[in-house]
């Protein structure tokens, strides 16, 4: 069995847009009919240019090859260039083509793909939503002081409303978006009012809800410290990403000054990067998204590493549903899972991308038997949904619609 041809779709994502502006998807196709999805996670350069990344690279190094040979490719596209080190944007596309031959040899064989990668050890996963508005960016153009990212009362009650849909884990980041142009310490309104947050939602619902505290690496080791102090005596579950993801021994730093366990991950790619932050000490929770890490083989290995340091994992969603089926398949045989992000209840568009949806039951996945991935694109959506605008549209130094 070869892969004979490939298909990509630039898929425009509808407001609200939760999840991404676009998803990129190809389509591998082998010479016994089978199909198998993959997805990018990479916003680095325009959808364009990404959707071209993943085109060379399939046409290089896919098409011809035996989707079983899983390591070889790995190798072979990895080491493109002369290059042999953690590439964001090569690593991604990367991540895509190799989900996709798990798809193919899931489907080959008539098993899941956690099946083929040690066996499921668990029959339902835990997830978290972020906790997005009712309507609308989940960042405000100006203070509106109704908005759950401005007014923490409100952000209570939005939490109520997602504890009543049966989640017991919400995430949200009330440091507000970032700037690269920010010296990384939190301003006194953005320590109180991350305070206020964590103190009127967990007094919203209750210590049987975990709550996680996000943010997006946006402060220095002294303004980090300062910030946990603040949100410590709620005892959320995680503090995420409190420094830049390359600034390890800061986030160890950070890591020794607080009880908070600290997560990462997102902007992570290969076993070479997070090996670094588990030697350093610098997380207990490793956040790695199945689009960008390296693939599902890859995303085992670090798994396998983190076990090691007594660490978890934590698998990240922000992109579309084929990343997240690959999410779902790696928890599944993963003894040191501990939870699963989704886009809320796993519905709206990214639901309807798939010919049958994720199943999703009061506050877990149940991981699918399907062969593969477990999912299948839905063609006719993609095709009627093309993505044609330039990539994310931001305003300067803003981050993405998150």
């Amino acid at each position: 069995m070869v892969i004979k041809e490939f298909e990509t779709f630039v898929v425009a994502n509808p407001p609200p847009r939760f999840g991404g502006r676009y998803f990129i998807f190809i389509k591998l196709v082998t010479d016994t009919g089978i199909v198998g999805y993959g997805e990018v996670y990479c916003a680095t350069f325009s959808a364009a240019t990404v959707e071209s990344m993943l085109k060379d690279t399939a046409e290089r190094y896919a098409v011809g090859h035996d989707p079983f040979h899983i390591e070889t490719l790995w190798r072979r596209v990895y080491g493109s260039g002369y290059n042999l080190r953690p590439d964001v944007s090569l690593v991604s596309v990367l991540s895509a083509l190799e989900m996709a031959c798990w798809d193919i040899v899931g489907k080959a064989c008539g098993k899941p793909a956690y099946e083929l990668l040690g066996g499921r050890v668990h029959d339902r996963l835990r997830t978290y939503t972020y906790l997005y508005p009712e309507s609308g960016d989940v960042y405000p153009e100006v203070d509106d002081p109704d908005h759950i990212y401005v007014n923490p009362y409100r952000a209570a009650e939005r939490a109520l409303d997602y504890v009543a849909m049966g989640f017991n884990a919400l995430k949200f980041d009330p440091a507000g978006p970032y700037t690269v142009f920010d010296g990384g310490m939190p301003t006194g309104h953005e320590l109180e009012r991350s305070a206020a947050f964590m103190r009127l939602i967990r007094e919203a619902v209750g210590n049987g809800v975990d709550l996680l505290f996000g943010t997006h690496g946006q402060f220095s080791t002294a303004g980090a410290i300062r910030l946990a102090r603040q949100i410590e005596l709620y005892d959320p579950l995680w503090f995420e990403e409190p420094v830049p993801p390359d600034n390890i021994s800061s986030m160890a730093s950070v890591a020794r000054a607080t009880s908070i366990p600290i997560a990462t991950g997102e902007r992570l790619c290969t076993k070479y990067e997070f090996a670094r932050v588990l030697e350093e000490g610098a997380a207990a929770i490793l956040q790695l998204n199945l689009g960008r890490v390296g693939g599902l083989l890859e995303a085992k290995k670090i798994a396998s590493i983190a076990e090691v340091h007594s660490a978890q994992i934590a698998p990240h969603l922000y992109c579309g549903p084929i990343v997240g089926a690959a999410n779902i398949q790696l928890a599944a045989c993963t003894p040191n899972f501990l939870i699963l992000e989704g886009i809320e209840t796993w519905g709206g568009f990214h639901a309807t991308l798939l010919e049958t949806r994720i199943r999703w039951e009061e506050g877990y996945v149940i991981p699918s038997a399907e062969p593969g991935l477990g999912v299948s694109l839905n063609e006719n959506v993609a095709r009627e949904n093309p993505y044609s605008g330039e990539a994310l549209h931001l305003q300067m130094g803003a981050h993405p619609v998150r």
